[in-house]
């Protein structure tokens, strides 16, 4: 497994950007397909976006529909980083954000369900005023 730690939340106004990272520790992150879920209060863990592991270096993103568009995720594996940036954040953008691993994963369907995921990050809070 890897251990990973999320950085770049913050306070925004609605229109801005921010761009999320997660650093993983070890040697095997480019094994991992990598997710972003966030959670707002009162609310269940929602998928956001997902990377998926390549031995070529092709890649297949995924977005949620509430976000597509607006975000988009990339990897730098040589950094062992997952980031998400976002583009002009809405109110209801605003939750913990948090990212996880999951080996060898490429479909949607594999990496949507958070429960499929093998490690998770601790999260980091995204505000957006309105």
């Amino acid at each position: 497994q890897v251990q990973l730690v999320e950085s770049g939340g913050g306070l925004v106004q609605a229109g801005g950007s921010l761009r999320l990272a997660c650093a993983a520790s070890g040697r095997t992150f480019s094994a991992y397909a990598m997710g972003w879920f966030r959670r707002a209060p009162g609310k269940e863990r929602e998928f956001v976006a997902a990377i998926s592991w390549s031995s070529v270096s092709t890649y297949y993103t995924y977005y949620a529909d509430s976000v597509k568009g607006r975000f988009t995720v990339d990897r730098d594996n040589a950094k062992n980083t997952v980031y998400l940036h976002m583009n002009n954040l809405k109110p209801e953008d605003t939750a913990v954000y948090s990212c996880a691993a999951r080996r060898f994963s490429v479909s949607y369907r594999d990496l949507v369900s958070g429960g499929l995921y093998d490690s998770w990050g601790q999260g980091t809070q995204v505000t957006v005023s309105s």
